[in-house]
Formats: structure tokens, C-alpha cells, sequence
């Protein structure tokens, strides 16, 4: 399993994954960065570091898993490289286990990179008006803690795109999922059923009813793992159209 993770992070070096890493959370940080210079005057760090959590669940990530999965998926069937890779001496699970690994692990990384860079950021327009300088302490555990809760209760979409991506050669059904997920999530946002939709549940994160963040987290990462694991069962045994 190992030596299939290690041909995989290799994969994503020479891909675009790096640049859509790096590129999604910086958005978030250069809208936060001329944010605090149009302010008249400070504001405190919860608000700066919970708005960018919230851009991150609310857009930014449903967009960036579809294109990931989309771009991790088309490594392989761009080339046509599935029978070569399924004829391997080796479990056929493992292939798509440690691409779900991969994908898991980007977004992570990807979470970690919008709260660092936007702290960047905002220190960075402090610097230039000091009289805007953030108000408040600075609690990086609780923002630490509530993007960690962000990215669990994000799996069970990450689970959904990743298994229609690896399943159609063509990119066109991961797009519309993602896209429709997105779309239907931006216009349903007040719907007290959202909790239940794959790509409402990192923004409910965010609620002040503690009903919603218990549900969206619970359903969202232990429905999400076993989803990712019946994706890994179903395409394993599946050839990819």
C-alpha cells in the first residue's frame, strides 16, 4: 500500500494538483487581505479567520474537491492507463484506496493552507494600516478545531465526487455533480433540510444550532467513510465506461 501511495504522490507532482492546492485558499486570502483595507476601522480575528472558514465550506471547497477528483481521476483515463494498472500483481482495492487517500490528504492540506494564509493576509494589511490591526486574541485552536470539523463532515462529498469520477472516463458526470451539488447549495442555503445534503454539510460547521453541527458531522464523515469504502468495493470490481 505504500509503494501505490508513493507512485501516486508522484502522479500529483507532476500534475495540477500542487497549483489548485495552493491556489484555492490563496483566493480566500487575497479577498480577506482588500477586505481589511476597505474596513474603517478594526475588527477582531474571529471575524476574519470564521469568514474565511466559511468561503472555504460554503464555495470554495465543493469547487476545488470537483476539480480535483476530476483532475486525479483524468491521470488515469486520460492515458488509458486503467488496464495496465489493473492487470498489476497487486489488490485492485488498493489502486482506488490510495487515491482516496491522496484526495483526503490534498484537501487537508488545502484547509490548512486557507487558515495560514488568510492569518497571513490579514497581518499583512495590518502592516500597511496599522490602525486596522485585528481586535481580539487570536484562538487557533478553536479555528484549528472548527476547520477540523469542516473537512470531516466534507468526506461524504468527497466520497460521492471521487467515486463518480473514477467510474465515468468522461469528466462531464463528475462536473455536473459537482456543479449541481454547488448550485443547489448555494440556493438552498436557509433550507433546514441542507443538513442533510452532501454539500451543505461543512457549512453547517458554522451553526449555532448544535443539532445541525452534530448531524452534518456525524452523517458527513461516518456516512462519508462508508461510502468511500463501497466506492472502493464497487470499482474494483467494475470496469471504468
Amino acid at each position: 500500500m505504500l509503494a501505490v501511495l508513493s507512485v501516486e504522490i508522484r502522479k500529483l507532482n507532476r500534475s495540477l494538483a500542487a497549483v489548485l492546492a495552493v491556489v484555492a485558499p490563496s483566493l480566500i486570502a487575497v479577498f480577506g487581505f482588500f477586505m481589511v483595507l476597505r474596513s474603517t476601522e478594526p475588527r477582531p480575528w474571529e471575524m476574519w479567520m470564521i469568514s474565511a472558514i466559511g468561503i472555504w465550506s460554503y464555495f470554495m471547497l465543493p469547487m476545488s474537491v470537483t476539480a480535483l477528483t476530476a483532475l486525479v481521476a483524468h491521470m488515469e483515463h486520460g492515458p488509458k492507463s486503467w488496464d495496465h494498472l489493473r492487470s498489476l500483481p497487486l489488490p485492485r482495492w488498493r489502486l482506488y484506496a490510495a487515491k482516496a487517500v491522496m484526495v483526503l490528504a490534498v484537501v487537508a492540506i488545502m484547509s490548512v493552507l486557507t487558515l495560514v494564509l488568510t492569518w497571513g493576509a490579514v497581518m499583512l494589511a495590518a502592516t500597511i494600516k496599522p490602525d486596522l490591526t485585528p481586535t481580539g486574541p487570536f484562538e487557533l485552536g478553536r479555528y484549528a478545531a472548527t476547520m477540523g470539523k469542516v473537512f470531516l463532515a466534507a468526506i461524504l462529498m468527497v466520497a460521492i465526487q471521487l467515486w463518480t469520477a473514477l467510474r465515468f472516463a468522461s469528466f462531464v458526470p463528475a462536473l455536473v455533480v459537482g456543479i449541481g451539488g454547488t448550485f443547489f447549495s448555494v440556493v438552498a442555503t436557509s433550507a433546514k433540510q441542507g443538513v442533510f445534503f452532501p454539500w451543505q454539510m461543512p457549512v453547517n460547521m458554522l451553526a449555532t444550532e448544535a443539532w445541525r453541527v452534530n448531524t452534518a458531522l456525524g452523517l458527513g464523515c461516518g456516512l462519508g467513510l462508508v461510502v468511500l469504502a463501497l466506492a472502493v468495493a464497487h470499482l474494483s470490481r467494475r470496469e471504468v465506461l
